[in-house]
C-alpha cells in the first residue's frame, strides 16, 4: 500500500512536534510494597518532523506504548521515547504520562485502611545531538495535605481556620528513588496528612495534631525544600503548595526550585 506520511513534503517546513496527545491507556509501574502496581495513564507522545517528510505514522506512538506498558518504571520511559525517535527516525522524541498512584493508608487511631491516590506525572525527552544522546527526565508527585492558619490560631480566641491544600515536588532524575518516599517527605511538612478513612477518635487526633502544627504554604514549601536538599540525590527539583483557602475566594501560592548548576531559583 502507498506510504502517503513517507512521501516528500516541497514546503521546507520541519515541525518541532507530532505525535497523539491523550491517550487512556492502563499500564503498570513501580510499588514499593507490592513490587507492581496496576493503574491508568493519559499519555501524551510526540517526535520532531523532518522538512522532508509529509507526515509521522502516528500507529507506531501506540504500538511502542504498547510494547512498554507493562513496565513503565524510570529508566524503561526513556528507554520508550529512545525508541520512538529512533523507529520515527526524528532527532527528538517527548513524552508525558499522568496517572493516580495508590497507596493503602490506615488511620492514625482506629488503624482501618483505605486507598488514597496521589497524581504523579513521568516528563521526558530523548534527542540525538552530534556525538551523543541528550536525555532528560522528571517526575511530579502531588500529594493533598491539611494546614492550620498560624495567623489564625495566633489571634483567633476560638480555634483556627484550616484547609486542605495540595504540594507538588518535580524532581529531575539522578538515582532511583521512590515515590512513596517523597510521599511521606511532604506528609510529614504539612499540619497534618489526610486520609481517605477516619473514625471519630481519628478525627479527634488528626484536628489536634493539626492545630498544635499550623503552617502557611511558605512554611509547607520551604520544609520540603530542606528534606529534599538535604537528600543530594536531585540535580534540580521545584516545590509548590497550593492551598484552598476555606475562609477566602482565592487559594495560597508558594514555590521555589533548586538547580544544583544555579542554586536556588
Amino acid at each position: 500500500m502507498i506510504d502517503v506520511q513517507n512521501q516528500r513534503d516541497h514546503r521546507d517546513v520541519p515541525l518541532a512536534k507530532v505525535g497523539v496527545k491523550g491517550l487512556l491507556y492502563p499500564i503498570r509501574v513501580l510499588d514499593k510494597v507490592k513490587k507492581v502496581q496496576h493503574t491508568s495513564a493519559r499519555a501524551d507522545l510526540f517526535a520532531d518532523l523532518p522538512r522532508h517528510f509529509k507526515g509521522t505514522h502516528m500507529s507506531r506512538f501506540i504500538e511502542l506504548f504498547h510494547r512498554y506498558r507493562d513496565d513503565l518504571s524510570m529508566p524503561r520511559f526513556l528507554e520508550m521515547l529512545e525508541a520512538i525517535r529512533g523507529d520515527l527516525e526524528a532527532q527528538s522524541a517527548y513524552g508525558s504520562i499522568t496517572f493516580p498512584y495508590f497507596l493503602e493508608k490506615k488511620a492514625p487511631v482506629s488503624g482501618l485502611p483505605g486507598m488514597m491516590s496521589y497524581e504523579c506525572r513521568y516528563e521526558g525527552r530523548v534527542s540525538a545531538g552530534n556525538s551523543r544522546v541528550d536525555r532528560h527526565f522528571t517526575v511530579a508527585v502531588s500529594v493533598p495535605v491539611a494546614t492550620v492558619c498560624p495567623c489564625s490560631k495566633m489571634i483567633s480566641d476560638r480555634g483556627a481556620h484550616n484547609q486542605r491544600g495540595i504540594v507538588t515536588v518535580e524532581l529531575e532524575l539522578g538515582p532511583f528513588f521512590w515515590i512513596e518516599d517523597i510521599i511521606t517527605l511532604v506528609e510529614k511538612a504539612a499540619s497534618s496528612p489526610v486520609y481517605s478513612l477516619l473514625k471519630r477518635e481519628d478525627e479527634k487526633f488528626i484536628t489536634e495534631q493539626a492545630y498544635d502544627n499550623p503552617k502557611f504554604v511558605e512554611d509547607l514549601v520551604r520544609d520540603v525544600y530542606i528534606e529534599l536538599k538535604a537528600l543530594e540525590d536531585f540535580p534540580r527539583f521545584s516545590v509548590e503548595a497550593e492551598n484552598f483557602e476555606s475562609i477566602h475566594n482565592h487559594s495560597a501560592f508558594a514555590y521555589v526550585e533548586y538547580d544544583r548548576r544555579g542554586g536556588d531559583v
